[in-house]
């Protein structure tokens, strides 16, 4: 990609690597009203990468009007949203801690924010293409309201339903574990998908009854009798098998990261009392996981010994 920031930097690093690294900055401004202070902050951080003289006018390049960068939008209130893949936009992924809570996944949803969480089979939903049927009304009292004429199911009895001859095998990623039986380390397992319709008494119903629909993502390996873990996402009713697996599966890297973060390189050591200090930590660390995640990244970096 010919753009400033590779020109700028193209004496100091590879381009691809540059890219890496920018793209590790920018979600610190989040996707709220862009900070009077984010050019600087962005400045500062382009200058210790190697952008040299050229960072401000970089700085103000990718946070303004980036062509083949991350862009920001602005939205009707007026705040500034980040579209790239780094950006908080994209799906959030959670433990079985918060996807089982209802008013988690609604507050997600009212905020247009997509997700995919872990969720426990004993839940219950309607199959997706159930439709609410309205009684006939007798004539006295209030006229009925439209409902489901069958009890909902638990996630597991849909699936069940469903059987483990539609799941299909998925890879997910690459992972570090080399086998004679899997030399290049791919990470995979048999998954199916249902669309199906949640239902809690939480839920608001759509005007003609129906309750909205999700994906449920299921984990069923081929020598299991049952499937083993469970998700819900409200990515769209396109949205292929492997991406759902892919972003339900994002989770782990984050636990990885946080691990890393407070094993390797001491998030949870700062013993100070002021805010400055304690950010100050924080940000060293965070910046310290990002440039090990850019060695990983790299493919001319040397092995560890």
């Amino acid at each position: 990609m010919n753009s400033p920031v590779n020109r700028a930097v193209g004496n100091h690093a590879n381009g691809n690597v540059t890219e890496r690294r920018n793209s590790l900055l920018l979600p610190a401004f989040g996707d709220a009203d862009l900070p009077a202070e984010a050019t600087a902050m962005l400045e500062a951080a382009l200058t210790s990468c190697g952008a040299g003289s050229r960072a401000g006018e970089l700085a103000e390049w990718l946070l303004e009007d980036p062509e083949d960068w991350p862009h920001w939008r602005q939205q009707g209130d007026g705040a500034l949203v980040c579209d790239d893949r780094y950006s908080r936009r994209n799906p959030e992924a959670a433990d079985s801690g918060y996807g089982d809570c209802t008013l988690f996944r609604l507050g997600l949803a009212e905020r247009g924010l997509r997700y995919a969480v872990q969720v426990d089979p004993t839940a219950t939903a309607h199959h997706g293409d159930a439709v609410p049927v309205t009684p006939p009304y007798t004539g006295r009292g209030r006229p009925p309201k439209p409902a489901y004429p069958d009890p909902p199911a638990t996630f597991k009895d849909l699936v069940l339903a469903a059987g483990q001859a539609s799941a299909r095998q998925v890879t997910w990623r690459q992972g570090s574990r080399r086998t004679k039986t899997n030399p290049t380390a791919a990470m995979r397992s048999h998954f199916l998908r249902l669309r199906i319709r949640p239902a809690n008494r939480d839920i608001p119903r759509n005007s003609d009854g129906t309750l909205p629909d999700v994906w449920l993502i299921a984990e069923w390996p081929p020598n299991a009798a049952e499937p083993v873990k469970y998700w819900l996402s409200n990515l769209g009713a396109r949205t292929s098998l492997k991406a759902l697996v892919r972003l339900a599966k994002l989770r782990w890297r984050v636990e990885h990261d946080y691990r890393e973060l407070k094993t390797g390189l001491g998030i949870d050591h700062f013993e100070g009392r002021s805010f400055t200090g304690w950010h100050r930590h924080v940000t060293l660390t965070v910046l310290a996981q990002a440039f090990c995640t850019l060695l990983r990244l790299d493919p001319k970096a040397d092995a560890p010994a």
